[in-house]
Formats: structure tokens, sequence, C-alpha cells
């Protein structure tokens, strides 16, 4: 299936662009800059929804939904949040289109233009925030843990699928709290959530800590992020949690008469991961034969092909074969039997390997004389021929075991690809032909984080938390510095 597939040592952007493509995750669609997310990525995608619903639901959080148009004057009530996202922004102005007079085709009606513009959301805090002030009177509406699961738009240059596109889907958290402790234990409390759910769940080792302020999300106090390493040495913002302090707050009007009878304005998070996991997943995991998925996200988890000849020598393997489906199914693992004649066992098994199916069973007559069934795992290409009696219970613990290999092999490349250096021709020397995590003494200013993004593409990834400061000099200034940080170039 994949003979003319390019390899990540070739051109590792056109690897996953092949890749995305021909496993039927995602495609371009006729609107620049969009994607359409093909059944096979959205059944992804749709397990990693439930898992971090399940996860915001169980410390408290509730799901809401709101407009997907935002009036242009709330959206420039915040002054850092207007400037950080001015240029991504698409704007309506006209709701009415008619047919022009000439035949010439159709124009805009200047009639029909809206008395206010509309932005397409790029992302939610001003129309909520908005929102909030209705909803909030006294300490006894606090804490108020919003989630919305949604699409957004921000418009691109250049799109990737997955990675940045025009249109994406999200979901961004929005909470208000008495105080701000409070909504930094929220914040520090999703991005342990978010951590737990790549490594739990994609199988992907992050680092976590507080962006620069060059870094941090518009009208935040303080970002923090996970981050994670791709196999060309890149960094991938994976999901950020913000800690908003009473900015939108004051901006929006919302206060609350607390337990002392004092009116102050709330405290505020927000948080969010988007379809860019995806890209994460395909990105820190597969091979040049096509997917690797880990079995906690894959949406067929088993795949049992039949090897046969004849019509009766099928009809024998299906009961077989059914019957293991129906055991794997009631430990709760997703399992395809794959008993179509249209194609050969060799095509289907490399269609399977190609999609990234954890686990490939093979069932023939000679397995059935001897009650023998064919074991192949797509981390590591190996194979084993094991007995059939308790194969439910051997292929549950070797889901287990290909969920840690993946996770494993992804630590190791991050750990491998990960360097300390002390000097700017060092660190020049690293970032342009080994990449990676560079870890780095810097003097704190913007001016020399701009500098060096200037000089190497390469921008400060997290300010990792650590409560051991160890002295230095900044790689660039000279200047003192009590920690490293994490650079690194990034998607």
């Amino acid at each position: 299936m994949a003979k003319d597939f390019s390899t990540r040592e070739e051109n590792y952007s056109q690897w996953y662009n092949d890749l995305v493509i021909r496993a039927g995750l995602a495609e371009n669609s006729a609107v620049r800059g969009c994607m359409v997310i093909k059944p096979y990525g959205y059944a992804i995608w749709e397990k990693m929804q439930a898992a971090l619903d399940k996860m915001f639901k169980d410390t408290g959080h509730s799901n809401a939904y709101f407009p997907l148009f935002i009036p242009k004057s709330f959206f420039s009530k915040e002054a850092a949040h207007v400037e950080g996202f001015a240029k991504e922004c698409a704007v309506v102005t006209h709701y009415r289109l008619k047919n022009a007079e000439d035949g010439s085709g159709v124009v805009v009606d200047e009639t029909a233009r809206l008395e206010e513009e509309l932005i397409i959301r790029p992302t939610s805090e001003t129309i909520i925030w908005d929102t909030y002030k209705n909803w909030i009177q006294s300490y006894r509406d606090l804490p108020l843990l919003i989630n919305q699961w949604a699409n957004v738009v921000r418009w691109e240059m250049r799109t990737r699928l997955f990675l940045r596109t025009t249109e994406f889907l999200w979901q961004e958290g929005h909470t208000a709290h008495a105080t701000k402790e409070e909504a930094v234990e929220e914040a520090f409390t999703i991005l342990k959530v978010y951590t737990d759910f790549a490594e739990k769940w994609m199988a992907l080792p992050v680092l976590t800590g507080k962006k620069s302020s060059n870094e941090r999300f518009a009208g935040a106090i303080d970002t923090y992020c996970i981050e994670a390493l791709m196999q060309d040495g890149k960094a991938l913002q994976a999901g950020t949690s913000h800690f908003l302090g009473q900015n939108f707050a004051k901006v929006f009007d919302v206060k609350f008469l607390s337990k002392e009878n004092k009116l102050d304005y709330v405290w505020a998070t927000s948080w969010g991961v988007s379809t860019r996991l995806m890209g994460a997943l395909v990105m820190a995991h597969s091979d040049d034969r096509g997917l690797v998925l880990p079995p906690k996200l894959a949406p067929i988890q088993v795949v049992i092909v039949p090897i046969y000849r004849k019509k009766d020598q099928l009809a024998q393997i299906s009961v077989h074969a059914n019957n293991i489906k129906d055991a794997l199914t009631k430990k709760g693992i997703s399992v395809k039997y794959d008993d179509r004649d249209t194609y050969k066992p060799g095509w289907k098994f490399s269609e399977y390997e190609f999609t990234g199916v954890p686990i490939r069973l093979a069932i023939g007559p000679r397995d059935l004389e001897n009650g023998t069934i064919e074991v192949a795992r797509r981390d590591t290409l190996e194979k084993e021929v094991l007995q059939m009696t308790d194969i439910e219970n051997k292929v549950e613990h070797l889901l287990l075991q290909i969920q840690e290999n993946i996770f494993q092999k992804a630590l190791s490349f991050r750990d491998n690809n990960t360097f300390s250096v002390d000097s700017w021709e060092e660190f020049k020397d690293v970032i342009e032909h080994k990449g990676g995590f560079v870890l780095a003494y810097w003097d704190g200013t913007v001016e020399t984080e701009l500098a060096i993004k200037e000089e190497t593409k390469a921008t400060i990834r997290t300010i990792p938390f650590t409560h051991n400061p160890e002295e230095g000099k900044c790689i660039y200034s000279g200047k003192p510095s009590n920690q490293r940080v994490v650079f690194a170039k990034a998607y």
C-alpha cells in the first residue's frame, strides 16, 4: 500500500502530509486553509474528546456552549487580547447577498451591512465574560467551572493539516473564582489533567512549565504549558492553561459580593487543547510504514483476519473468530473481524499496519487444527503464535504492554534529544544540526529572547518549574541567570 510513501528521512514534512491523507485522517477542503476530518481521523478525535471530557467532569467542570459570533466592541475591550489576535480575526460585515442586475454574479448588497461587525470566534473569553456578569452576583455563585467544545477560526497564511488550519476543533475552559489562590490552583489542576492525558492516553511524554512573557497567551498574567518533542526535533505546544488574574473581570465588570459583604472582581482562568493533538499523535509515534497508534486512542484496537482458500474453511474460522471477538468486546476492547472476500489477506495486513491498528490476529485452517493464533503487534512489528486458549486475556495484557512501550520509546527519544549548553556557539550548533530541546541560561529579558529567535528561529518553549535554581550566565548576553529554560524550534 505504501510503496510511494515518503520517508521521514527523505522529507519529514511530506511524510507527515502523506500519512495524514493516505491513512484517512483528513484532507484539504475546497475552502483555503480548512480541512475535512474523515471518519477514521474523527474517531480518534472522539476518543480524545471522551477521555478529556470525563477528566474535566471528574474535576468538577460542566459543559456549555456560547455563540460563534462575537461583537467587535467586546473584542476591543481588552487591549492585550485584541492586539494578540487582531491579525488572525475573520470579520463578518454583511448578512445578505443579492444577484447583480447585469448578470455578472453575486455581489454584496451594501444596504445589508451589519450595524456592528462580528468577529468569528478565535477564542471565547470576551463573549463568555460578558455572559458571566449576568451569572455571578455573590460568592455563592463561585467557583464557576465551565468548558466548551467548539470550533474556532484563526486566519492563517500557512496551513498544515491538524497542526495549523484556519478552522479547527478544540475545547476551551473558562472559570471564575473568589480568590487569586483558587484561580492559580485551577490553572495547575488543568495543567495536570493535560499532562496525564498526554502521557497516559497519547503515550506522549511532555515537559511542563511556564511561558515567557513574550510567548504567553494574550491577556493572561501567566500561561502554563505542556510541550512535546516530535521526531524531527521540533517542539509542539500540546496544551495551555492560563491564569488571567482579574483582567477580563474588570473589563466586563464581573463582580461578586464576598462573605465579608465586600464587592470585588472575580479571578479567572482559561485553558484549551485542540485537534493539533492529532498532529502530535502522528508525528511523535508513526514510522515509515504508516501510523502507530497508542491502543487507548486507536479506533480499532484489534483486527482479526481469516486465512482461507475455500468457503467452508472461512465458515469454520468465522466461528472461532467471532467467539474471540465477543470475548474481547466484553472486555471493552474494540475489535474488527475483516472477513471481506474482496481483498486478499496480504492486502489487509498492509492496510491495518498502515492505519496503525495495534494488534492483528490471523487465523487459518492449520491454526484450527493446532488451537493456535498468530498475533502481530504494530509497535514493534513482532509476530508470535500463541495458543488460542485464554486469548482475550493475553490480548488485553499485550495492549497494555504496547501502550507503555510506545510511551517509553517516545521518552527515550526525548531524553536522547535533550541537550544542556553553556555557550552561544554551542547553542547555535545544537539548534542548527541536532534540534531537540536545548536547556540554556537566559537573562530573563524580552530583548534577549527576541534576538535569539531572530538569529536561530528557536524560541523559549517553557520555563520549567524548579525548586532548585542554579546560577549561570545567559548564553546570549552573558548576564547573570538563575535558571536554565527550554529552547527549541517549534511548530
